[in-house]
């Protein structure tokens, strides 16, 4: 299943998620591909992987390097497609190019069969990126925060969703929403964590990810959590979080 992880808000655990979710299923003995499409490239770095433009997902989207030459097989027995700041002036190279929302999907078919997951990490925006991304995956997971103006935005990102669904992949479908950075000492994190769920009954995964400080110090190890921190509460959220997204691929998998 290929699943988009999208939140134009920036800070909100997007690419935590990527990466440990990543991390999680590939434990479970999921073949998995995380695609990096943010031009920050955290989730490479995440991973401790830092590459040049030429060894990027940019030399493959510029049609440079066959896609397959750019996997970079991870001790964490998950396969990354890197990014590089290069990535920050595709939008304006991508725009003249016919077709340019499917760039991505055309770039990466080949390696689909390969996978039982492929994530794909999206840029902190609503740019051509992020539209590629959703053109190439089946569903979108959008991370939230337990914060206050938790919901701010997420009208536009869901409006974002239904435009390209309406007009350049049909079959496009909210996969779930991950609450993330959650304290169950904070009123404000439980009374948001309810509100969410009010709003989007059925869509909202059980598992919620805490806020703790052993996550935020894995990515500067380059390191996921359930390696940095294997007993960790964290880690156990995300191998929890795993099983539930496996489960919900299957149902969906059933019914479709």
């Amino acid at each position: 299943m290929i699943l988009a992880l999208a939140n134009q808000k920036g800070g909100v655990g997007k690419t935590t998620v990527a990466v440990n979710l990543a991390a999680a299923l590939a434990e479970r003995g999921r073949r998995v591909l995380l695609v990096d499409t943010d031009p920050q490239a955290n989730a490479s770095s995440g991973l401790g992987i830092r590459v040049s433009a030429e060894r990027s997902l940019y030399a493959a989207l510029v049609g440079r390097v066959p896609v397959e030459k750019l996997l970079v097989k991870t001790p964490f027995g998950l396969d990354l497609l890197p990014s590089s700041v290069e990535l920050a002036g595709a939008e304006a190279e991508f725009l003249e190019l016919p077709e340019r929302e499917r760039l991505l999907q055309r770039t990466l078919s080949p390696l689909f069969s390969r996978y039982h997951f492929v994530l794909v990490d999206l840029p902190p925006s609503l740019g051509i990126l992020t539209v590629n991304g959703l053109c190439a995956s089946q569903g979108v997971i959008i991370p939230l925060q337990c914060e206050y103006y938790a919901l701010e935005g997420l009208s536009l990102l869901v409006r974002t969703l239904r435009r390209v669904r309406e007009g350049l992949n049909r079959d496009l479908f909210l996969f779930g929403i991950i609450l993330t950075m959650y304290d169950k000492r904070n009123r404000l994190s439980r009374e948001v964590a309810e509100e969410v769920r009010r709003h989007f009954r059925g869509t909202v995964f059980e598992e919620m990810i805490p806020r703790t400080v052993r996550l935020s110090e894995a990515p500067s190890h380059g390191k996921p959590i359930t390696v940095y921190d294997p007993r960790g509460p964290a880690a156990e959220a995300f191998r929890r979080l795993a099983k539930e997204v496996e489960e919900r691929a299957r149902q969906e998998k059933a019914s479709g």
